[in-house]
């Protein structure tokens, strides 16, 4: 009886062990399948009549917002639970984002758009500072 008793046991067990398997398997591919379709959750039309300038603003904030999510999501992770706070709580987000981010992108690239020079301070602004006065002595004021 004892023979059959383990038998028993050992099916269930390699069962349970099969299913864990692919439930694994099947949520792995579901993390794959969602970065693929980021481009379902946004609009691929918002940025076709974004000018130049406009959509050079619009790329750093959607950068800052995809590092911003991403530091957030990284946070979230060293905490217990964390791994499933982030994925509840910002993934769709960053998702969304990064479809923003390729179709801000192609409306760049389809514009034939150029990275704006740097705004530079002309040498100028240093001469403006105005001098202290040459009466001016220490922090005493000068008496009459």
């Amino acid at each position: 009886m004892s023979e059959s008793t383990s038998h028993r046991r050992r099916i269930p067990r390699a069962v349970g062990v099969l299913a864990l398997l692919a439930a694994g398997a099947g949520l792995s591919g579901c993390a794959s399948v969602g970065d693929n379709m980021s481009t379902a959750f946004a609009d691929p039309a918002k940025y076709d009549l974004y000018e130049c300038k406009h959509l050079e603003t619009e790329r750093a904030r959607i950068a800052g917002r995809k590092a911003e999510l991403q530091g957030l999501m990284a946070k979230a992770e060293t905490g217990v639970g964390g791994s499933v706070v982030s994925e509840l709580a910002y993934r769709n987000e960053l998702i969304a984002t990064q479809g923003q981010s390729k179709f801000a992108e192609e409306a760049w690239r389809r514009n034939k758009c150029q990275e704006a020079p740097p705004e530079s301070k002309p040498a100028a602004s240093a001469a403006a500072t105005p001098a202290p006065s040459a009466g001016v002595r220490g922090s005493r004021p000068l008496s009459r």
